[in-house]
């Protein structure tokens, strides 16, 4: 029994080491970002000064937005930036969202909008937007959010200072925090993804740029082809797109845009298991690629996401030996008397607080009052690696077993308590 004993001993090892060794170098990597890139740039209230203005087309997709449009195009047009314009694409709604985007762009010049008649999806609406658009360079939002006035002064920086540079991924910031839920997922939103973001950027490349908040020079969506229409999260797709195509995707933290996010487990494990069969359906669909030298700097978020899978599938495989020697007898080897954690727990709830204490100093000049949410960070474990653990667990065979070529369409989304 002694090859199971050790077989199951390196399961335990990397589960529990695999986390810990990954916080440690986002807090690296973000540090190393804050310290040679962040440290000394302007502080959000200090607009950068740019060479030129070109014009931008601010781009929201929009189905069955009724109840937040008001908020967010409202929002838009109170940009500081000189020259910009606003596309809004009813994609099929059911509910006001298409009449009242008809009033409004009759209110204001500034707002074209497209109507699709029936529910083509977020990325077919990007496509369709970005081909009308007269900007080079495209600002996209979700139809909930409210893009901070100075945003696309600090995205242009990127585009007019690298040509190379094909997209600005924003610093998406957390609307919905009334529940324990909301104010977990703020922490999260600091602590795991923009950090995750800052180290990235050191390291090579990002696995994904924010959806809910992004900017795109057309010339390099062009020379990928756009946003794909059958992939479940088109941010990821065309971050890898880009990379793979060799153009440079930046993060900047001073492109506020404020969200809103689920606060219930329903909503919570929907959205999770959307970006994790998404996120699956990434590395399936370009496994080939990591095969190329040309593609070696993408080689370290493919295998940071594959090992992430691996992980979860060990975490399933040590609770289910668990739950089994509860009712069954099973080899001295194999038994595991609990899962509740001891020494090693400590070290991963003090780590996880360590990190946690690095992201909010990091994001703390762009939103005040993130110590709020510190403490209630300790459930962070507990709830979201389960939810993450187990919407990968089923998100991979989800993937597999999907239709190339299906469209992925939009459905109903939690959008919190607010």
């Amino acid at each position: 029994m002694e090859p199971i004993f050790f077989i199951l001993q390196a399961l335990l090892d990397f589960v529990f080491y695999y986390p810990l060794f990954m916080a440690y170098l986002w807090m690296v990597g973000g540090l190393d970002y804050y310290l040679r890139r962040e440290y000394r740039k302007a502080r959000p209230d200090e607009l950068p000064s740019l060479s030129s203005y070109p014009l931008v087309s601010i781009i929201v997709p929009c189905h069955n937005e009724a109840e937040h449009l008001h908020d967010t195009i409202g929002y838009l047009f109170h940009q500081r930036y000189p020259d910009y314009e606003v596309i809004a694409v009813n994609d099929g709604s059911t509910d006001e969202t298409g009449r009242m985007l008809d009033d409004m762009a009759r209110e204001n010049p500034q707002l074209r909008v497209v109507h699709f008649e029936t529910n083509q999806g977020k990325a077919m609406g990007l496509r369709m937007a970005s081909l009308v658009a007269r900007g080079e360079f495209l600002v996209c939002i979700d139809g909930d959010a409210l893009l901070d006035p100075d945003a696309i002064f600090w995205m242009m920086q990127h585009f007019l200072e690298g040509p190379r540079v094909g997209a600005v991924t924003g610093n998406p910031r957390i609307r919905t925090r009334s529940t324990l839920l909301g104010k977990i997922q703020v922490g999260e939103f600091s602590a795991i993804l923009g950090l995750i973001k800052r180290a990235q950027r050191v390291y090579g490349r990002v696995f994904t740029m924010s959806g809910v908040v992004s900017a795109f020079r057309k010339t390099a969506l062009h020379h990928v082809g756009y946003w794909s229409v059958d992939m479940m999260t088109e941010d990821i797709d065309i971050s890898w797109r880009l990379q793979l195509s060799h153009w440079d995707i930046r993060f900047e933290p001073n492109a506020l845009c404020w969200i809103l996010m689920p606060e219930t487990l329903k909503g919570l494990w929907n959205q999770r298991l959307r970006w994790a069969q998404g996120g699956s359906e990434v590395l399936l669909r370009y496994l080939r690629h990591m095969f190329k030298w040309r593609s070696r700097r993408m080689w370290g978020v493919y295998f940071e996401y594959f090992t992430s899978i691996i992980w979860s599938y060990a975490m399933l495989l040590i609770g289910l030996i668990w739950l089994w020697g509860l009712f069954f007898p099973l080899p001295a080897d194999m038994r595991l008397p609990t899962l509740v954690p001891a020494w090693s727990g400590v070290v991963l709830s003090l780590t996880c607080l360590l990190q946690f204490a690095v992201a909010m100093f990091l994001d703390s000049r762009y939103e005040r009052g993130l110590g709020r949410c510190y403490y209630v960070m300790i459930w962070y474990p507990l709830a979201f690696w389960l939810i993450n653990m187990f919407t990968i667990v089923v998100g991979l065979p989800k993937a597999l077993l999907k239709k190339r070529g299906e469209r992925a369409v939009w459905t109903a989304t939690d959008r919190g308590i607010y």
